[in-house]
């Protein structure tokens, strides 16, 4: 008799890692969007509203963009949430405020 391992007995750890880390940064991409998207608000007050009633196209396509930088982060840093908070919302901050520049004219 040969001495057989079936390959279920055989698990790759890292596929099952690599699935735990994507929700969490995807939901720290979704919540960092709205964190950005609350900033104008809070610097110029209700006049944004009408701003944002014309451009909310642009605005919105960011958002998938948001969640994607937030599954990215969280799995290269692999279970740091702090890190992948800090650096996900500092980035789709960024992006959020050049958008607003650009459309703006500033």
């Amino acid at each position: 008799m040969h001495n057989v391992t079936p390959l279920l007995a055989r698990k790759n750890n890292s596929d099952q890692e690599d699935r735990v880390w994507s929700f969490p940064g995807g939901v720290i991409g979704f919540v960092s969007y709205w964190i950005a998207l609350a900033i104008p608000f809070l610097l110029y007050g209700s006049n944004t509203l009408f701003f944002l009633l014309y451009t909310w196209p642009f605005f919105l396509a960011l958002l998938p963009v948001a969640v994607l930088i937030g599954i990215a982060f969280g799995l290269l840093l692999r279970g740091q949430l702090i890190w992948t908070l800090l650096l996900t919302l500092f980035t789709v901050t960024c992006l959020f405020w050049l958008l607003f520049s650009w459309l703006t004219g500033w």
